[in-house]
């Protein structure tokens, strides 16, 4: 089991006003988390960011719902989590594939996820970014887990 060091919460309206939020939220976290390497810290935190700016741009409430931005971010020793959930969604269709190769070579095709942002770059970055990241439905949410490995020893 993995001891978790440190944790932070949010869950509020898909506005902008939730992407400041979330810079404030990832200040508070790295303070409790000295530890974490500062290349780590900054990989991770422009992933989370971008994929929670995903939400708010380009997420699309479900019929009669109002679209909430959440995120769950955890620290333990050598990996950090950030669960980003687009609560009260419609349904992705189709839903993407992210589990393929990430890093430099990954970039060039990525054509599904031209569909989640206007230039295919930012999902296309946080997967570069991070170690891992997932997307699954859930009720009427939407949710992607992106995890980093760190380098701490």
């Amino acid at each position: 089991m993995t001891d978790i060091l440190a944790r932070r919460t949010l869950e509020e309206p898909a506005a902008e006003q939730a992407i400041e939020d979330l810079h404030l939220l990832l200040e508070q976290l790295w303070l409790d988390a000295a530890f974490v390497p500062e290349p780590d810290r900054m990989a991770f935190t422009t992933a989370v960011i971008e994929a929670a700016s995903n939400v708010v741009q380009h997420g699309i409430p479900a019929e009669g719902a109002t679209l909430l931005l959440g995120v769950e971010l955890t620290v333990a020793v050598a990996r950090l989590r950030a669960v980003i959930s687009e609560i009260g969604a419609a349904p992705m269709d189709p839903v993407p594939d992210l589990t393929g190769p990430t890093g430099p070579a990954a970039l060039d095709d990525d054509a599904l996820l031209e569909d989640y942002d206007e230039s295919g770059r930012g999902l296309s970055m946080i997967r570069a970014l991070v170690t891992t990241v997932t997307v699954e439905r859930e009720g009427d949410t939407n949710i992607w887990v992106l995890s980093r490995d760190s380098g701490r020893n």
